[in-house]
């Protein structure tokens, strides 16, 4: 075990509802509350604001609402918050070449790696100057955790939340340890802790007190040994660099149960061709084509095809996304789709054959729309319009917009046809708020602006 407090965690405060506070002058000190608008939808980050009323991160949305009906609500820009992300990672791989991020928000640092700390007061001080960095560069508050194990290291910046930074020099570990709740500790969740409870076990204290013997009996062997340790304040676990990216993908989630065969056709089209945004920004092709349906009743199915060679192409990705959703049965309604493509490489060995094909079928789909008078791929769109209702432009609230008048904005709400937008930047005073058809030609959705004025922000993401 290490003799100084070397492990730094990081975890950002309120990621995505600081974020948004930080880019809408108007938000800043209200209640705000990030993640899906729908119906199944769940909080992913609530301000602090918020969290005075109760919200917190994985609760309904429908809930958070009646518990604080005055908050903002607003769509994730993850756009945004990749950019931000990338500016913090990129400031702790200064500090060390031993970062281990999390999420986007969260990371643990080895200092004692990259030599920017070697013992109390070392540590202290790099992890006060990494805090003023990070809100110089990015207008935003993190809190940071310094201690001799990744344990403890996340333990104290919990304890430092928010905005602050907090120290566990080594010898006090036990001491700190003891009087906290079982659930402090790595890998006990709702299910271990209520069996511990049952046991007679609530605190770190009682698992210590209890034995190895007991707590194998109790939760398993490797579980068992692992949480005795622990409760010892023992953790090895070194800080690992960032691991190789094994797979790329995304999935939406539908308010409404997809019923339509030709809708489900078109949102894998629409996934597979995003995830080869991805697939591309990163620099990556794979072999295996993964698609994920998850049905009416909850059930899960997962179908993968496996190419000749690594491909990014979004021809040869669709196709194979297609023909996937083929052996499928979706009759009863879909609430998930997802397409996703692993085996990654950093080179492509295009499958000619498979574009081949995909190309043919191509240009036999233009042939057909070709009949019907819609001799390309946006008049095959009009054709799949024809057979469902219209609908209008969308307008997530929360994301940025450009007025040809007005400049930049972000949408507070619409429907009823109607838009309503606030125009303000990061820089500027809360402004005014207008209204707009969902129609107006002279409104469209903008890329978000950086936090801090004259700080470079990456367009790759999608």
């Amino acid at each position: 075990m290490r003799t100084a407090p070397t492990i730094l965690h990081l975890d950002m405060d309120a990621f995505f509802a600081s974020a948004e506070q930080a880019a809408k002058p108007s938000l800043r000190g209200k209640a705000v509350v990030v993640g899906g608008l729908g119906p199944r939808g769940v909080v992913a980050t609530a301000s602090y604001e918020a969290r005075v009323f109760g919200v917190h991160s994985a609760m309904p949305m429908a809930q958070a609402r009646r518990l604080a009906p005055n908050a903002a609500y607003l769509v994730p820009r993850f756009t945004l918050y990749r950019e931000v992300s990338e500016q913090v990672m990129g400031l702790l791989g200064a500090l060390s070449p031993l970062v281990e991020p999390l999420s986007l928000d969260e990371a643990f640092v080895d200092l004692e790696a990259g030599a920017a700390a070697w013992d109390e007061a070392s540590a202290r001080l790099a992890g006060a100057k990494l805090r003023a960095d990070i809100r110089a560069v990015t207008g935003l508050t993190g809190s940071v955790g310094l201690a001799a194990s990744k344990m403890l290291a996340k333990i104290a910046s919990e304890q430092a939340k928010p905005d602050g930074l907090v120290v566990i020099e080594p010898g006090t570990e036990r001491a700190l340890l003891g009087p906290m709740s079982v659930r402090t500790l790595p890998g006990v969740g709702p299910a271990t802790g209520d069996h511990l409870r049952r046991a007679g076990i609530t605190t770190v204290d009682e698992i210590a007190e209890a034995g190895e013997d007991e707590l194998v009996r109790l939760v398993g062997k490797a579980h068992g040994h692992a949480l005795y340790a622990m409760a010892l304040a023992h953790d090895e676990r070194p800080v690992v660099a960032e691991r190789e990216t094994k797979s790329v993908s995304v999935e939406d989630t539908y308010d409404v149960d997809i019923h339509d065969r030709l809708r489900v056709g078109l949102e894998v089209q629409r996934l597979a061709d995003r995830c080869v945004r991805r697939l591309r920004d990163a620099g990556l092709s794979g072999r295996t084509i993964v698609l994920k349906v998850r049905r009416y009743d909850f059930s899960t199915l997962t179908r993968s095809e496996t190419l000749r060679g690594p491909t990014d192409d979004p021809g040869v990705v669709r196709e194979a996304a297609a023909r996937l959703l083929e052996a499928v049965d979706t009759t009863g309604g879909v609430r998930l789709l997802g397409v996703g493509v692993s085996g990654l490489a950093d080179y492509t060995q295009e499958d000619l054959f498979a574009q081949a094909q995909a190309q043919a079928l191509a240009e036999a789909a233009a042939g057909e729309s070709a009949v019907l008078e819609h001799p390309d791929e946006e008049g095959a769109e009009e054709v799949a319009a024809e057979q469902a209702p219209p609908a209008e432009r969308r307008w997530p609230a929360g994301h940025d917009v450009r007025h040809v008048e007005y400049g930049h904005g972000w949408v507070q709400g619409s429907g009823l046809g109607r838009v309503t937008v606030r125009f303000e930047t990061p820089y500027s005073e809360p402004g005014r708020v207008r209204t707009f058809r969902t129609d107006d030609v002279a409104l469209e959705l903008a890329d978000p602006l950086p936090l801090v004025r004259g700080a470079v922000c990456d367009r790759r993401g999608g």
